[in-house]
């Protein structure tokens, strides 16, 4: 019996890292990564992949990935952008069907 109870608690626990990944933006899925620019953490560079599926889509899963990096960098999701998923459908970089979005997390 406790080993049953210890493989549900296991797979629940998996299930919920799995949870982020699992998450629908426009009704698409997307890759996305997020790396520190240079030596300061705060300055970030999110990468959102294929953006072909929607703009739309891949912008908010930009911003849910940067949220989501300075709250685990910082505790904190306050994102000043310097390259962001609300410019313009002109000005936001998309390079091999590839969203990049560029930020510092803010503590202030």
């Amino acid at each position: 019996m406790r080993l049953i109870l210890l493989m549900t608690a296991a797979l629940v626990m998996t299930a919920c890292n799995q949870r982020d990944k699992d998450l629908a933006f426009d009704g698409q899925y997307y890759r996305t990564s997020t790396k520190k620019v240079g030596d300061d953490r705060a300055l970030f560079q999110s990468e959102i992949k294929p953006v072909s599926q929607s703009l739309l889509g891949a912008r908010e899963a930009g911003r849910h990935e940067a949220t989501k990096y300075c709250i685990e960098n910082f505790g904190t999701s306050n994102v000043v952008w310097t390259r962001g998923p609300d410019a313009v459908d002109g000005a936001v970089l998309v390079s091999n069907d590839t969203l990049v979005l560029q930020g510092t997390c803010s503590v202030l």
